[in-house]
């Protein structure tokens, strides 16, 4: 028996070893399968996307050091001589950055009020409430393109035959003729396209709000103001976050609406930060000029929206 106990301990440890090498061998196989499965299932979209946005970001940097007109292979490197005239002599670069960061605060601050208000009126208990928001939706499923010129119609030819008719002022303007009138002109399109879109954001925080709550302040004698002030704004702050993000980000970079209402005038009093980049690199052939625009765009934006979000973030834990 001691023989037999003692032959059985002695061939222990070498079981032992097959099982942690047979283990370790599952393991490797396991690990094997999941990377497999994960290369097939993330490597597409991760080849297409540095095709498609790293390989052009970061050739895009190189271009803002160099003198590239975008059309002959001529790239002479010239350093930070692009950015220091952006910053000394392209007058301007200065005024679209000026008025796009304008446009922007009054952007961000209309839509969100008039998208919560939106929402406010269509969680009401209307019988149209449905219809309402497929109504307050729609201008946001029309191209920006298509929308300005749309709203370039009504503001030269519409506007101007009721002002003919009624003789109020309003009507009477010349919107997209002055400088003034142009710029509240893009606003008007711009938050009349987008608040739809950030009223269905307010709309799915709204509906999250317990009613038990509500129910409770109202028998302890809230009123409406004091219901929204103290209950409703505070639980809905992870959506403000959220449509101030979205909105900070698009009003900074837009684009079409500008082009297709005023082309940048009149003599480009109303030319936004994307359209100055626009005509900088594809009109006026200077490729490496506006790359080093960009990436001054990219970095503000970027800067200004993590800021957005931070401070946002601290609210909502604050509240």
């Amino acid at each position: 028996m001691n023989n037999q106990s003692e032959l059985e301990s002695s061939a222990l440890p070498g079981k032992t070893s097959i099982k942690i090498s047979e283990s370790s061998s599952l393991n490797k196989k396991k690990k094997l399968k999941e990377a497999g499965l994960f290369a097939l299932f993330v490597g597409p979209v991760f080849l297409a996307f540095t095709i498609i946005v790293l390989i052009p970001f970061f050739t895009g940097i190189y271009y803002a050091f160099t003198d590239w007109n975008g059309i002959t292979g001529d790239i002479k490197w010239v350093g930070l001589d692009n950015f220091k005239y952006l910053f000394t002599e392209d007058k301007q670069f200065q005024d679209s950055f000026i008025l796009t960061t304008k446009y922007t605060v009054v952007a961000i601050i209309l839509t969100n009020m008039i998208g919560f208000g939106l929402a406010l009126l269509v969680t009401q208990m209307l019988k149209t409430r449905n219809i309402l928001r497929t109504v307050f939706f729609m201008p946001n499923m029309v191209g920006g393109l298509l929308l300005g010129f749309i709203w370039q119609f009504i503001f030269v030819k519409g506007f101007s035959s009721l002002g003919q008719l009624t003789h109020i002022p309003f009507f009477e303007l010349p919107w997209l003729g002055d400088a003034n009138t142009a710029f509240w002109g893009i606003v008007i399109v711009s938050v009349w396209q987008g608040a739809g879109y950030i009223m269905i954001i307010y709309i799915a925080a709204l509906q999250n709000v317990p009613q038990e709550l509500i129910e409770a302040a109202k028998i302890d004698g809230a009123n409406r103001f004091q219901i929204l002030r103290h209950i409703t704004m505070p639980l809905v702050a992870p959506a403000v976050t959220i449509c101030l993000f979205l909105t900070t980000a698009s009003s900074f970079k837009i684009f079409d609406a500008n082009l297709s209402l005023t082309n940048g005038g009149p003599f480009k009093s109303t030319e936004m930060l994307a359209l100055n980049i626009y005509t900088e690199a594809f009109v006026n052939n200077r490729y490496g000029i506006g790359e080093a625009k960009a990436l001054i765009f990219f970095i503000v934006v970027a800067a200004i929206t993590v800021l957005q979000v931070t401070i946002s973030k601290k609210r909502e834990v604050e509240s």
